[in-house]
């Protein structure tokens, strides 16, 4: 049989520690740049995500106030019916000029 010598280039307990202790940080490594990288694109959906809150949150604000204005104010009824639908008061003469742009040039 033969003494193992201290010099013995074989896998002591030392070496397998270091070994090991290696395999763990270069694991530790890559796991916590996978994990940065998909914190960092969560956080930019999270900026995405409140920028269309705040935009619906300002068109929610809009619409509040035409509704308002449509269950309160004939005003704007009356306003909305002749821009929109064309509509006049009895009696109303309703002068129509051509467009600028549905003139043809000679």
């Amino acid at each position: 049989m033969r003494a193992a010598r201290p010099d013995d280039p074989g896998l002591s307990p030392q070496r397998l520690g270091t070994v090991a202790m290696v395999v763990l940080a270069i694991g530790l490594a890559v796991f916590g740049v996978k994990e940065s990288v998909r914190a960092w694109q969560m956080r930019r959906d999270m900026h995405s995500v409140e920028r269309d809150l705040t935009t619906l949150r300002s068109q929610q604000e809009q619409l509040s106030r035409t509704v308002d204005r449509l269950r309160h104010d004939p005003l704007y009824i009356e306003k909305l019916a002749r821009e929109e639908m064309g509509m006049v008061r009895e009696g109303e003469t309703v002068l129509k000029f051509p467009s600028q742009n549905s003139v043809n040039p000679r």
